[in-house]
């Protein structure tokens, strides 16, 4: 075997294990983290986005998602090995270095600035909290039973940024969509939780699924509540009608039929709660963008 051979190979190791590393082999991140940038670009742009800010902002969140699961993987690095879901990891299962993470991550977060460096400066100005929420975010378990509060405040940050390079203003619309952004996420986030609840009590892992106990559906169902409620104020003050309240009856279906996968609390069952969440994030896009069309 000859040099450029065994580079070659070195090479497409790396690219495969940075390939899983970032997640990109399990797209449900990069969902959950865009619809509700698309929710805030549709709203901002009353319809019609500017292509530029979109394109943006949607290569931005699949970058910046897959930097948040490489800084997640480097920070959890000696608590996956333990739980029985992440122990294949790259950097758990010892096929890419803490060292080799730091780097990419910081390549990741390089890129998604050039692309910022696109909009205005009040929007580059907020991508640094962007920065600061999704590299501290990975941490949080250690020192709170809210992380996946935490989490949200880091996915939903798109939401002003988005207003702020589409209207260059923070209306109260904004602001209604990135509070219902935080409980979305906090409400799935703890049915993923709920997965590794075993696992993350036996290493001191902090989660809102130990925090709840056993009032965790109870909990979970009152900030799905929340969660409609807020969308449907930020459709009163967005002025969308019809369609869109039917999109969040849709919706709201959605939420019923999570509630029935984790009522026995199975890790399957609140895993494929976790995952329909990309469907109740769609049909509320579905909603806005129809409702736009409809006038």
């Amino acid at each position: 075997m000859n040099i450029d051979t065994e580079l070659r190979q070195y090479l497409a190791d790396r690219l495969i294990q940075y390939w899983y590393l970032m997640r990109l082999h399990r797209p449900i991140g990069i969902f959950l983290l865009l619809w509700p940038a698309l929710w805030a670009l549709w709203i901002a742009g009353e319809g019609s986005p500017r292509p530029l800010v979109a394109a943006v902002f949607v290569a931005g969140v699949v970058i910046m998602r897959a930097a948040g699961c490489v800084i997640n993987d480097y920070a959890d690095r000696d608590f996956d090995p333990m739980v029985s879901r992440t122990q294949d990891r790259p950097i758990a299962a010892g096929k890419v270095s803490p060292k080799e993470a730091l780097g990419l991550f910081a390549v990741l977060c390089l890129f998604a600035f050039c692309l910022v460096l696109q909009m205005n400066g009040m929007t580059i100005l907020l991508s640094f909290v962007g920065v600061f929420l999704a590299a501290s975010y990975p941490f949080m378990k250690r020192y709170t039973h809210l992380p996946q509060l935490y989490l949200g405040l880091a996915f939903g940050w798109a939401v002003p940024m988005v207003f702020a390079a589409q209207t260059e203003t923070f209306p109260a619309t904004a602001w209604l969509l990135y509070v219902a952004t935080i409980l979305w996420a906090l409400a799935y986030d703890t049915m993923y939780a709920m997965v590794d609840r075993d696992d993350d009590l036996q290493i001191g892992v902090k989660s809102t699924a130990i925090l709840f106990g056993d009032n965790d559906r109870l909990y979970i169902a009152v900030i799905q509540g929340l969660v409609l409620f807020t969308l449907y104020l930020v459709g009163r003050d967005a002025s969308l009608g019809l369609v869109y309240d039917v999109g969040l009856l849709v919706a709201t279906g959605f939420v019923v039929y999570q509630q029935a996968l984790i009522f026995d609390r199975s890790r399957d069952g609140c895993f494929k709660a976790f995952l329909n969440n990309n469907w109740f994030g769609a049909v509320v896009f579905a909603g806005i963008v129809l409702d736009y069309l409809s006038r």
